[in-house]
């Protein structure tokens, strides 16, 4: 053996291979340990897979059936972006706005297409040869920096309203004719009754003056009726001036206070000690006054009191008008201002529709208040005028 080799000892050789043989163990138990980590984490892998698999199929269903539904849906959705270019639109859009296109600027079309219609809300949109009525919803999603336009085809439903319309107009003008009829046969009957009686030969000369003036009575009874139809026809009247309202009362009620002493009835006027100012036309406002004062008087019997009462507060007057008579039913106060409307057997029944008129044309109102038995009470309210101009 050569003096330069080192002699190895078999106990050094033996601790080598002892710990090459403890290291092996350890690197067999981590890589057995590496092997059920790697095939744990596998496992849980294919779970976190699976999982994410059935959310994106069940997120996948969702949006389709959320895209179906919202295709399907029978009002157009438009999604507009920040400058009102439409992202997307449902097939009702597409249908309703005639537009294929996918991106089209919706300002432009409210701009050039839509038209403003007499409905709150309401759109006309035209196009080509074909106007629909839209109601139309807007509403913004911060969230998604996205505008939501919800259509809602209203056409069918705004045709049947205006046929109902002229419907209930032309219902209105068959009663009118026929209230109108009504009112002009009975004079004009008396009157060519009475107007018969003139030719007869045998009539002495008292008889003939008698007849004349009645068959005048009636045709002037029917000039009466005619000129207030006019007037409830026309509705607004077309000279107003700023007047005192107190003077307007004491006007109309000198006019009436002959029948009130007639029938005993006292007639007392109370209300504002300041003037008080108004625009009204002072002969046709003075009438319908007397007009209500009438009324009341017709309600009233020998003993009982009428009040006409004058009050103000800051931007309104009320004039009331009240009775302590027979009263009415809350049916008969329902359509007491409907036109021909009467409970009196020689009454017109326009008065009170042509008072009406009147109060509104003035920017008014007026109503009612009545109980059987306990009387009646007009309220008249109007507003209060600095103004000296007439109109």
């Amino acid at each position: 053996m050569s003096l330069n080799q080192e002699v190895i000892d078999p106990k050094n050789l033996e601790q080598a291979f002892a710990l090459f043989t403890a290291a092996s163990e350890q690197l067999s138990v981590a890589y057995a340990e590496l092997q059920d980590q790697v095939t744990t984490l596998t496992e849980q892998l294919e779970v976190a897979n699976g999982n994410l698999r059935r959310e994106f199929e069940e997120k996948s269903a969702l949006s389709r059936r959320l895209s179906l539904l919202l295709d399907r849906l029978p009002a157009g959705v438009l999604e507009l972006d920040q400058c009102g270019y439409v992202l997307t639109q449902n097939a009702a859009a597409r249908k309703l706005l005639g537009r294929t296109d996918h991106r089209f600027n919706w300002l432009e079309v409210l701009a050039e297409q839509m038209q403003a219609t007499d409905e709150p809300g309401v759109l006309e949109y035209q196009s080509g040869d074909n106007a629909r009525h839209l109601l139309l919803e807007e509403v913004d999603v911060p969230e998604e920096g996205v505008r939501l336009v919800l259509l809602h085809d209203v056409t069918t439903a705004t045709e049947m309203r205006r046929a109902l319309s002229r419907h209930q107009r032309l219902v209105e003008m068959g009663e009118m004719a026929a209230g109108l009829a009504h009112q002009l046969r009975t004079p004009l009957a008396t009157a060519l009754l009475y107007s018969g009686h003139l030719v007869r030969a045998e009539l002495s000369g008292e008889d003939r003056i008698r007849f004349a003036q009645k068959s005048l009575e009636r045709l002037r009874h029917l000039e009466v009726l005619i000129q207030n139809m006019l007037r409830f026809v026309r509705g607004q009247q077309q000279l107003t001036e700023r007047l005192e309202v107190g003077g307007v009362l004491l006007d109309a009620i000198q006019h009436v206070q002959p029948q009130f002493d007639a029938k005993n009835v006292a007639l007392l006027l109370t209300g504002s000690n300041r003037p008080v100012w108004a625009k009204v036309n002072a002969r046709e406002f003075s009438g319908a006054i007397a007009n209500l004062l009438e009324n009341a008087l017709q309600a009233s019997v020998s003993g009982q009191q009428v009040l006409c009462c004058l009050s103000v507060d800051e931007s309104t007057l009320e004039i009331e008008i009240k009775d302590y008579g027979c009263g009415m039913s809350e049916a008969t106060c329902v359509r007491l201002f409907e036109p021909f409307f009467t409970t009196r057997k020689d009454g017109t029944g326009l008065g009170l529709a042509i008072v009406r008129n009147l109060v509104s044309s003035y920017g008014g109102g007026i109503s009612v208040e009545s109980k059987l038995d306990f009387g009646s009470s007009f309220k008249i309210r109007l507003p209060l005028t600095t103004a000296t101009t007439k109109v």
